[in-house]
């Protein structure tokens, strides 16, 4: 059977589109929302009550925020290995792998004697997102249509977001009744093992439409008899590159992925400091447990929410332009922070940071998968989220310098609103529109 006869015979098998492929759509929804619920347990509780349940000093700002600084550098190393990985065992086992590692999390935080408990949970907690994350959005992109990227995207972003900002708000009310420990044990157990069972019965390996797409494209080429809008893919690509060539291609070979890279690394030092200095900023203010994951709920809220829209926003308008406005809204909405006081004017500010997240968080990555070959895409993709949740690390270590030099959290919220205005300009002035329609080849 010819090459061409092959890919003709793959493409018939394995349609793509939402539609389509609409019941494993929504089972992937399900688990970046349960990705989200993960995650979100450990963002309002932990860090507010650090001092008072596991023994982390007031004012100890490089301590308080060790736990987000390893759970960083090994999300971010995942997302590169969940990408090649998944690329030859598949995107279900390495889902599986990352559900897996988050099972010791609940009773890690239960029994945990000092701080060093908890920020060996958030590494696996890392290992958790880098696979799992990594794998709902690998596998939504290879069952969808090129011209249903930003709203794929913005579903799935939409889906785990909404996840992060519920689980801030249940666990702090599960805190408040049961106490921190026995609430985020019960919650993180439901989460995990129905994560679990989901992903083991209801769960469709994706990789063979990954396949079809790149054959249909091959065919297309030999043809001659290509269709639609041609991507501007980088030039120069091996058919079937190392793990070395994708690194020095997304980190500084091509220009537009390098521009998206750093921009994602930077995107992160705002959730860095939501996660950390919020809470601790918040509860110091004198507003209660539950008040403090309204406000942080507000954020999750307004950037999940509107990822509904951004994302599909940027299938008719192109990438660049909100890629680079939300980068200097969601650093605006940091600075509003300390300009006012109140419940009112935090939860505000909150929503402006929410709103830029919204704008950019999908139409990155969905840049990068405009411009990435389907042979490679799933590398494409790890390596620009092993580069953007490094953000968290370094974003991390630099707010808690920059807390623990000027003596006040304060000048952490400035280091991260000016870092944004940066990187937003960096990106504006290296990148450029990709997606196809507007940009074509």
């Amino acid at each position: 059977m010819s090459e061409l006869s092959i890919a003709r015979h793959e493409v018939q098998d394995y349609l793509h589109g939402i539609r389509h492929n609409l019941a494993q759509f929504v089972h992937q929804l399900l688990q970046v929302l349960l990705v989200g619920l993960t995650i979100g347990m450990m963002r309002t509780v932990v860090p507010a009550l650090a001092s008072a349940e596991f023994g982390v000093p007031k004012g100890s700002f490089m301590l308080l925020i060790s736990f987000v600084v390893a759970f960083g550098f090994v999300k971010g190393t995942l997302n590169f290995v969940a990408g090649r990985l998944s690329e030859n065992i598949g995107r279900k086992r390495v889902l599986l792998i990352g559900w897996l590692s988050a099972l010791p999390i609940p009773f890690m935080i239960l029994w945990a004697p000092s701080w060093g408990w908890i920020v060996a949970a958030t590494v696996l907690l890392g290992m958790n997102q880098g696979f799992a994350w990594s794998m709902t959005q690998t596998s939504k992109l290879d069952i969808t249509r090129p011209d249903q990227r930003g709203l794929t995207i913005g579903l799935n972003e939409f889906a785990g977001y909404v996840g992060v900002a519920i689980a801030g708000i249940v666990t702090a009310y599960m805190a408040t009744a049961f106490g921190p420990r026995q609430g985020l044990l019960i919650f993180g157990l439901v989460v995990i093992v129905a994560a679990l069972l989901l992903t083991q019965f209801f769960v469709k390996e994706t990789l063979p439409w990954a396949k079809a797409e790149g054959a249909r494209h091959a065919a297309g080429q030999a043809t001659g008899q290509a269709t639609g809008p041609v991507p501007r893919y980088p030039a120069h690509v091996p058919g079937k590159p190392t793990t070395w060539d994708m690194f020095a291609l997304m980190s500084w070979r091509d220009r537009r992925l390098a521009a998206l890279c750093q921009a994602g690394l930077v995107e992160k030092f705002v959730d860095a400091l939501i996660w950390v200095f919020y809470p601790v900023f918040l509860y110091q203010q004198g507003l209660s447990l539950p008040q403090v994951g309204w406000v942080i709920g507000v954020y999750g809220f307004v950037w999940g929410g509107s990822q509904l829209f951004t994302g599909k926003l940027s299938d008719r308008i192109g990438r660049h332009l909100p890629n680079v406005a939300g980068m200097w809204i969601c650093g605006a909405g940091v600075a509003m922070m300390l300009l006012g006081s109140g419940v009112a004017w935090w939860s505000l500010s909150a929503a402006v940071s929410g709103l830029g997240m919204a704008l950019l968080y999908p139409n990155l990555s969905a840049a990068v998968a405009d411009i990435s070959h389907p042979n490679w895409r799933g590398s494409a993709i790890g390596i620009y989220r092993f580069w953007r949740d490094l953000g968290y690390g370094i974003g991390a270590l630099g707010l808690g310098a920059v807390a623990h030099f000027t003596g006040h959290m304060e000048g952490a919220f400035w280091f991260v609103a000016l870092s944004m205005l940066a990187s937003g300009a960096l990106l504006w002035w290296w990148g450029e529109e990709t997606h196809p329609r507007l940009n074509p080849a």
